[in-house]
Order: C-alpha cells, then structure tokens, then sequence
C-alpha cells in the first residue's frame, strides 16, 4: 500500500493503539493489498479517553467492561457491585490499556 496513507492512518488513528503495537500495524499495513483500503477505513475504534471518563464515572455500573466488549466481565462486576468497589478502582488503571488492545484485535482481525 502507498505509504502517505500508511503514515496518515497511523497519524489519525494512533492513539487507539499502544505505542509498541504501532510499528506492526504499519508493516502490517505496508504489506496489505489496496483493494483492502476500503475495509480499514470502515473501522471505527473505541477511544481510551472515552472509555476511562465512562469508567470514573460510572464503572461501578461496569459500562466500561461493556463498551469494550466484555461482556462477560461486565456482568460479573454490575452482579458484584463493582467487586465490592475494588475493581471499580483496578479498572481506572487499566481500562484505557484495554480498550487499546481491543483495538489492536481488532485491526488484526481486518488485516487477516
């Protein structure tokens, strides 16, 4: 793929990822055929930002377990009242971290 449009998706779009997977996704991306270019760009990535307001504010109801996609999570903490208000703490530190790898998943997963 050109690599101007390598260079400008990683410029709009690299605060979605973490700083280590970045170099991957650009040689992933140098690599990938045009004819996929229209598939990238119908991605829409969660914000980290986003996710770590959503998670101050209302983690204990566990919506940032849910916006990330984890479902599964997201209920056992709504069902535990946020881990008695622990994992409500815990998440603060790591939800911007996971929303970030869910990205990545799911740029790998279009890279395919």
């Amino acid at each position: 793929m050109d690599a101007q449009k390598v260079d400008m998706f990683i410029m709009t779009n690299g605060k979605f990822f973490e700083s280590h997977h970045l170099i991957q996704i650009r040689d992933r991306l140098t690599a990938m055929d045009d004819n996929r270019w229209s598939i990238l760009q119908t991605l829409q990535f969660k914000d980290p930002t986003t996710s770590l307001i959503v998670s101050l504010l209302a983690g204990g109801f566990a919506i940032d377990r849910f916006i990330i996609g984890d479902t599964g999570l997201g209920i056992a903490k709504l069902l535990t009242c946020g881990g008695l208000g622990v994992w409500v703490i815990v998440d603060w530190f790591l939800i911007m971290g996971l929303t970030r790898e869910k990205n990545f998943i799911k740029i790998q997963q279009a890279l395919v």
